[in-house]
């Protein structure tokens, strides 16, 4: 079972306490400004507020994924039953991918970068909605990493060796770092996920002497707090945000589309590297925010990927927020 390193309350408690491819336009290449962002909302980007902190969902895209072998164990005709369940095609599974920028006491931090450059045609919006919402990549001062896989930290730095946020530092959790920069685990690995331990040194190995490790349970930047959520990978981590009363929980990939695992917690994406641990993970964490009411922030959820969980016979159910013009 996974072991969170805190309690409950204890969570929402803590939390309180430069040229790129022509295709790929860098968010810093025009004027904006990380504090004085717009307030209204767009397309390819949503705000809202926990307390006195901005959230701004960043929308990357999507994938399409065949259903098939994509859920490890369950069989086909329940996924795609489920599939229909939720009015969606029973065909194949659209992914998107939604990215956090957090602002708050004058800092802008990002949690997770997206696609870059590397990611399925349908991917790669974020850099030109991060532009679009007022950002300014210069601006960022901190970077978070839920965990090292490519549709999360390639929008750090792009395939042509780009750094994308030049001033910001970078965090990530210690036992992700440990495993994915491990030279024995590198060389034991099947081979289908050499390339992975490959991205992970190629993005992260011209900075590895300034990267910042960190534990979970800790308070990693001011409002932010990191909880163990290992299973998806050996070190993935989701964050708490709470400030003025109000809570939020960034699920980072303890789910993949709700349809599918947040009504059946105990199903395996074919992501996930240790399927039972995930599984349990998932169910502990979304027990917790359903009967905490905190609102949650998805990855892959349909965007703006944010709402509130409610329990739903042996699973549960995503409550999309309602949509704001404003914040």
């Amino acid at each position: 079972m996974t072991d969170f390193n805190l309690s409950r309350r204890g969570v929402i408690v803590g939390a309180g306490a430069l040229a790129a491819a022509a295709t790929f336009d860098l968010p810093g290449s025009g004027p904006a400004h990380a504090q004085g962002a717009p307030v209204n909302q767009a397309p390819g980007f949503y705000r809202y507020k926990i307390g006195d902190i901005t959230i701004t969902a960043i929308n990357d895209g999507f994938g399409r994924r065949p259903l098939e072998g994509f859920v490890r164990n369950a069989e086909l005709a329940d996924v795609k039953k489920a599939m229909e369940q939720a009015f969606l095609p029973a065909d194949a599974l659209n992914i998107s991918f939604t990215t956090l920028a957090v602002q708050q006491g004058g800092k802008l931090t990002l949690i997770d970068t997206g696609n870059g450059d590397s990611g399925a045609p349908t991917s790669g919006t974020w850099a030109a909605n991060f532009k679009a919402a007022g950002f300014d990549a210069k601006d960022v001062s901190t970077v978070v990493f839920s965990h090292f896989h490519g549709d999360h930290i390639n929008g750090f730095r792009l395939k042509n060796g780009t750094a994308m946020f030049p001033n910001a530092e970078v965090m990530v959790p210690a036992a992700e770092w440990a495993f994915w920069m491990d030279d024995a685990k590198m060389s034991a690995a099947p081979e289908a996920m050499k390339g992975a331990f490959g991205n992970v040194r190629r993005v992260f190995s011209p900075i590895a002497k300034d990267v910042k490790q960190f534990e979970a349970g800790k308070e990693i930047v001011p409002g932010i707090t990191s909880v163990a959520a290992y299973g998806h990978t050996p070190g993935h981590t989701t964050f708490a945000l709470a400030s003025g009363g109000k809570s939020l929980m960034v699920m980072s990939d303890t789910t993949n589309h709700p349809a599918l695992f947040v009504r059946n917690p105990d199903w395996s994406a074919v992501f996930d590297m240790d399927g039972p641990q995930a599984a349990a993970t998932r169910r502990k964490l979304l027990d917790m925010v359903a009967a905490d009411k905190m609102q949650v922030a998805f990855y892959h959820a349909p965007f703006p990927a944010t709402g509130h969980i409610a329990k739903s016979g042996n699973g549960f159910e995503m409550v999309p927020v309602q949509w704001t013009p404003a914040v």
